[in-house]
């Protein structure tokens, strides 16, 4: 995430990094819904360890992938408040 978000066009072509991001959050948004969690709740812990734009990558790769939207697709009511959250956000 953090090279194909970081990485200058010049080093990695940006359709490349698009397929990349895709593909991604295909594989993340296929996995067991309780080990997603799990994931998504440590990328806190996780970014503490970078800094700079690195950390803010990570921290909010839950949010640019919609995994909590994901993790909350059987509960209309989650998702009206994520979607709160999200316009209030952007």
């Amino acid at each position: 995430m953090i090279f194909a978000d970081l990485t200058d066009e010049d080093v990695l072509d940006p359709d490349a990094a698009v397929e990349m991001m895709e593909v991604l959050g295909a594989q993340l948004e296929a996995l067991d819904k309780g080990f997603l969690r799990e994931l998504v709740d440590a990328f806190a812990v996780i970014a503490a360890d970078y800094s700079g734009e690195a950390q803010e990558v990570v921290r909010n790769i839950a949010y640019g992938f919609y995994l909590e939207e994901a993790l909350a697709a059987d509960d209309p009511v989650r998702l009206a408040e994520l979607e709160a959250l999200r316009d209030a956000r952007d």
